[in-house]
């Protein structure tokens, strides 16, 4: 079998609140911000697009999720140093695409996600039960682990049957749902010079004691969006634990327990500032919007003891799920389509601020 194609991005699964059209920007910033380069501590990192691209421009990045999946993510693309495990990393993915090949065996995946709900075609299903087997059974260091199983979960998302999120999956298969999955190897990155690059497991306020860094780069949760919640499978998928589930979407029942204060309208202020308040970075970079539980003025007002303040906004695309309206838990459309664009925000606070600011008027007076 041919080796695996190598992924063109840093990560591709599906993913509200990505940064994928703004990623361009938030690396110009920080190059501004620190023009001889530096260090990054990123509090949410998510899919870890943002510090992947950061790492590419020369940063070292901590990255840091309390979620296991994103937190894999982040070892994958930040903390693997790509010159070590590369040639591991093709090998195992060949021999995972050789076990796709066959019909797998139906497993927890199969059972769970494409008979109980359809979020997998059964064939896909088997094939990944059988994947997700064989690399338990490897016992791999962490690094080499993650990125085998980032391209397991990118794998999965390319023939998922969902409208973007797993609250929900479709009534009929998706087309590409019946395509047999095919694993690729990641765009994992060598370390920059001089600067190392790790990932982290903790609570962001835990997250931001620890760790130390020329500019912390926030973008927290905001509204009521779990995304434990919305991409539970993942983290069964990295946790392999064949967890007690509910439901139609069939959840880990750990999302009703794993709470996150920026989830809640009510919690959210106070969280922020603390988090804020133990940040040990010069410059913080704050990335909201205006669907978010606080508004300009309320962020504004809690980073004004960082320092100097400069706000950019931009019109922005809204995920691609709202394009196609409101879903129930069987994917049929029970609601119409909402506004599809809203307001991004980035607030940045302390010794970088007049740098930004510096740069716009030289950019507006052009």
């Amino acid at each position: 079998m041919d080796a695996p194609r190598c992924t063109d991005n840093p990560t591709v699964i599906k993913y509200i609140g990505s940064k994928r059209l703004l990623v361009d920007q938030i690396v110009s910033l920080c190059n501004t911000i620190a023009p001889t380069g530096g260090s990054v501590i990123d509090l949410f990192s998510g899919t870890s697009r943002v510090g992947h691209a950061l790492k590419a421009a020369g940063f070292g990045v901590h990255a840091n999720d309390h979620n296991a999946y994103a937190h894999t993510l982040a070892m994958c693309y930040i903390q693997a140093d790509a010159p070590k495990l590369i040639d591991q990393a093709t090998q195992i993915i060949k021999d995972l695409n050789a076990i796709a090949s066959g019909d797998g065996h139906a497993g927890f995946i199969t059972q769970t996600y494409c008979l109980d709900s359809r979020f997998f075609h059964p064939d896909n299903g088997r094939r990944i039960d059988a994947m997700r087997t064989y690399i338990e059974k490897l016992n791999l260091d962490p690094e080499l682990k993650a990125i085998v199983l980032t391209s397991l979960i990118e794998a999965a998302d390319r023939v998922d049957s969902t409208t973007g999120v797993q609250m929900a999956y479709l009534k009929s298969w998706a087309p590409r749902a019946r395509k047999r999955i095919e694993l690729r190897l990641p765009n994992i990155l060598a370390h920059p010079t001089r600067h190392p690059c790790s990932a982290h497991q903790l609570d962001a306020i835990d997250a931001a004691k620890a760790l130390t860094a020329d500019i912390a780069y926030l973008d927290p949760p905001y509204n009521q969006h779990s995304y434990l919640g919305n991409y539970h499978i993942w983290e069964t998928l990295v946790r392999w634990d064949h967890p007690e589930v509910y439901g139609v979407a069939r959840k880990r029942i750990d999302c009703r327990e794993r709470k996150s204060p920026y989830n809640s309208k009510i919690k959210i202020a106070d969280a922020f500032a603390r988090l804020i308040d133990s940040i040990d970075a010069g410059t913080l970079i704050v990335s909201f919007n205006n669907e978010g539980y606080l508004g300009r003025e309320q962020i504004e007002t809690l980073l004004a003891n960082r320092g100097p303040l400069a706000v950019l906004d931009r019109d922005h695309p809204r995920y691609v799920g709202c394009k196609i309206g409101i879903h129930n838990q069987t994917g049929k459309k029970v609601g119409k389509v909402g506004k599809v664009r809203n307001t991004e925000y980035f607030f940045i606070a302390g010794d970088g601020a007049h740098r930004i600011a510096d740069a716009q008027r030289k950019l507006i007076a052009a």
